[in-house]
């Protein structure tokens, strides 16, 4: 069976698709001019806040982003009120990445929905894939920590500085570690 979909849209559906086609590679292009403006010094907040709701899939109000900031493309990426991210924060967003109300996000946090294949084989062809990554509303994430792909974090959650999320937590829970773990 033929695969008539492009590869921007099997990206975004999560499927496997070569980062190296050519739309794919205009849009990464056109987020690394962005990602250079938004990070350039001398922004106010409201500056940097225009700047997010020009590229990404939706900005709630009251988002503070501190420059340096980076991602793969932004339009995947949807955040809720008030949410806050704290320098050096990474989003690989090939697909979609969601972040709830009030969600407080520590520096250096590397929030990961990019993928790729587990046999070397499929590696060697280059294609990779993504898997949605979903962060709760009123969650606080440690500086450090890594969020890997297809995490679901739920609402009020407490993610510790340096944990390495490999699996969903639940609403309320602190998880911390490497791999994290919910404490109890």
């Amino acid at each position: 069976m033929t695969d008539n979909r492009t590869h921007k849209e099997r990206m975004l559906a999560g499927d496997l698709y070569n980062p190296m086609d050519a739309e794919i590679v205009a849009d990464q292009e056109q987020t690394l001019a962005w990602m250079e403006r938004f990070n350039a010094p001398g922004q106010t907040i409201a500056q940097r806040q225009a700047l997010l709701a020009e590229l990404f899939g939706g900005v709630g109000a009251g988002v503070n982003i501190r420059a340096p900031f980076h991602c793969d493309y932004g339009y995947n990426i949807t955040l809720g009120d008030g949410v806050f991210m704290n320098f050096g924060c990474v989003i690989l967003d090939v697909v979609a990445v969601t972040i709830g109300d009030r969600t407080m996000i520590g520096p250096h946090v590397k929030i990961f929905a990019a993928d790729h294949p587990r046999d070397a084989d499929t590696r060697k062809t280059g294609l990779e894939f993504g898997r949605p990554v979903v962060i709760g509303k009123d969650v606080w994430i440690g500086g450090g920590a890594i969020i890997v792909p297809g995490v679901t974090i739920g609402d009020g959650a407490v993610i510790g500085a340096g944990a390495v999320v490999t699996r969903d937590v639940p609403a309320g829970a602190t998880a911390v570690g490497n791999p994290a773990r919910v404490k109890v």
